[in-house]
């Protein structure tokens, strides 16, 4: 009997804007999620991504998503429990929602080794902020000058992450000229797929998903509604 076609909205969050926009993090959870995708008869009627921190409540992705889940009746579907929350009260919020999710770390977890799992991340959030203000205090002790590597390794990836999108450009103008010729529609999931058939890598030596492409647009300011 032919698996039934299930619908979801994916949700990936990072807690900083410089993960967003160097994109650690993203490419993780998103190929997580493809990943545990692939092979099962499924359409994703929504991708939300949020940059917030996992300890606090206000997530207008996260509401955005779940309006989605509901309107599609969509299952949503995170790479790992924590990207949702690390906060067991916002956690059991969701559940009582009855929305259904899966975390791609552990699909068959239920509603009792859910609630587990975000005490587990919440008490790990507790302890990496502590260790951090800790880290921090005894560097300044030592007389360290904080923010100045930060901010200069920062700038370091952002112009390597620039140059990298250059080089990208011309595959880029290709790809969509390609996906024009051949009538196929131009989108970022389609000129990641083009970028892996003809087995280009990412900066980081990896494959091309959706965002790493919309990315790469804006770095070069290429905007696909120009032709489409």
């Amino acid at each position: 009997m032919r698996e039934k076609t299930k619908t979801f909205v994916i949700y990936k969050r990072v807690s900083t804007r410089k993960q967003n926009d160097s994109g650690l993090g993203l490419e993780a959870q998103e190929k997580a999620v493809r990943d545990y995708l692939t092979g099962k008869p499924h359409e994703i009627v929504g991708e939300f991504t949020e940059v917030e921190s996992g300890r606090k409540s206000k997530r207008p992705e996260l509401d955005s998503a779940l309006q989605c889940c509901r309107k599609h009746k969509a299952t949503l579907v995170v790479a790992r429990t924590d990207r949702l929350s690390r906060n067991v009260h916002f956690l059991s919020g969701l559940l009582e929602q009855k929305i259904e999710f899966v975390a791609v770390d552990n699909p068959t977890a239920n509603n009792f080794t859910l609630h587990i799992m975000s005490a587990v991340a919440e008490q790990e959030a507790l302890l990496i902020s502590q260790r951090t203000k800790a880290a921090l205090a005894a560097a300044k002790a030592r007389g360290v000058k904080l923010g100045v590597t930060g901010k200069a390794l920062a700038a370091k990836n952002r112009d390597r992450a620039n140059r990298f999108a250059e080089k990208t450009a011309d595959d880029l103008h290709a790809a969509v000229r390609f996906l024009g010729k051949h009538n196929r529609k131009i989108s970022f999931s389609s000129i990641a797929a083009r970028f892996n058939d003809l087995k280009l890598q990412t900066e980081r030596g990896g494959d091309w998903h959706p965002m790493t492409i919309k990315r790469i647009c804006e770095r070069v300011g290429f905007s696909l509604e120009s032709v489409t």
